[in-house]
């Protein structure tokens, strides 16, 4: 095993982990749900509308649905019908992403600091959290929401390391779309782009945003990680 010290978490005191994409297989549970959200209303997502979204808080994703489609339903409102859609999968049928548990451990046994920075709401952050049995692994959470921006902002990771009581510098950032890795580079942080399947066609912009690249966190313990620049 590679010695983490030694390499791309050399000299950090926090690992910050974007969830959807990046510590958890699960984007795709939101291209069902916008299917069948949008469908009540004669809509159907759209690849613009995907990438209009990239980034937006929860809240924020809310209202850009009110306005855009002409929903209805106040803003929470749409947000409890989104949670109550996802909650089962999320707590059943979402899994972490290849090699994240152990990495987990591993940097927990080392008493790195640990911090979810995710645009997701809460309820369904903790419920993939518990079901994977890794809500231990974490010191906090922190959402989108409970900034003034959501990514590419640099709010949430700012929030992230003035809870965790370090500075930006001395945290290490997982992210999988380039509103994220734009969001901890912005907060002045390093950050590692986790591939998925979701934002695979948008590998090369990728690439050119963040430090360091993986397929599998098995990468990262085993050193075989890529060095971006």
């Amino acid at each position: 095993m590679c010695g983490l010290e030694y390499d791309m978490l050399s000299g950090k005191k926090a690992v910050l982990f974007d969830l959807d994409g990046t510590l958890m297989d699960s984007m795709w549970v939101w291209e069902d749900i916008d299917i069948e959200y949008l469908g009540r209303f004669g809509y159907a997502p759209t690849k613009d509308m995907q990438r209009a979204i990239e980034g937006m808080s929860f809240t924020e994703t809310a209202q850009y649905f009110k306005e855009r489609y002409k929903i209805p339903d106040s803003v929470e409102e749409i947000k409890a019908e989104w949670n109550r859609m996802a909650y089962d999968v999320y707590a059943n049928r979402v899994k972490l992403k290849p090699g994240a548990f152990p990495f987990l451990r591993e940097i927990r046994r080392r008493g790195i600091a640990t911090a979810i920075t995710s645009s997701n709401s809460r309820e369904l952050i903790q419920a993939c959290l518990a079901s994977n049995r890794v809500e231990d692994c974490f010191d906090c959470i922190t959402i989108s929401c409970e900034v003034n921006k959501g990514k590419p902002a640099p709010d949430i990771y700012l929030h992230a390391a003035d809870k965790l009581k370090v500075t930006p510098e001395e945290c290490f950032v997982f992210e999988d779309i380039p509103m994220g890795i734009l969001a901890a580079k912005n907060a002045g942080m390093k950050v590692c782009a986790v591939e998925d399947d979701f934002s695979v066609d948008q590998r090369e912009k990728i690439r050119g945003l963040a430090d360091y690249y993986i397929k599998s966190y098995d990468e990262v313990l085993d050193g075989r990680y890529e060095t971006l620049g």
